[in-house]
């Protein structure tokens, strides 16, 4: 968690943007004093750090154009960040999936799912990866034969 650095970057934005902080507020939904507190990253009447909830980081995201999930991995919301990216994955993926196949893809488990995508990501050929896994079937039982004579 780095508040700090967090401030630091709504801030930028919020210059780079040519917004007043009466401007960048009203645009994202919260208080004046809000944005500035969380610019600051800790609140000048307590002096404790301010960390800013899950929703309105959600709201200076797309006020801002900012990458949620890096503002949520310098708020602390680790979690969040890892199921995001698993929905994401797992949505993005079922888009690509022929309409006779997505009753099977519905019933993969998240390793799977993983394996799915870095085969998209990486455009691995299916019909090359099957070809690859039979060969791999083939050698399999070769080698259970061999295993077998060996041991009479």
């Amino acid at each position: 968690m780095d508040l700090i650095k967090l401030g630091n970057i709504i801030k930028e934005r919020r210059l780079e943007l040519k917004f007043s902080l009466r401007k960048a507020a009203k645009l994202i939904g919260i208080s004046h004093n809000y944005l500035s507190i969380i610019e600051k990253a800790h609140d000048p009447r307590s002096n404790s750090p301010i960390k800013p909830t899950f929703e309105t980081l959600k709201l200076i995201s797309e006020a801002y154009g900012i990458n949620m999930n890096e503002l949520l991995q310098l708020a602390g919301y680790y979690e969040y960040i890892k199921s995001a990216k698993e929905i994401y994955t797992a949505e993005e993926l079922a888009k690509l999936v022929p309409e006779e196949y997505k009753q099977a893809f519905k019933k993969l488990n998240m390793k799977q799912i993983k394996f799915v995508k870095k085969m998209v990501d990486e455009d691995i050929d299916p019909e090359a990866l099957y070809n690859v896994i039979e060969k791999l079937k083939d050698l399999e039982k070769a080698l259970d034969k061999l295993k077998s004579k060996n041991e009479d």
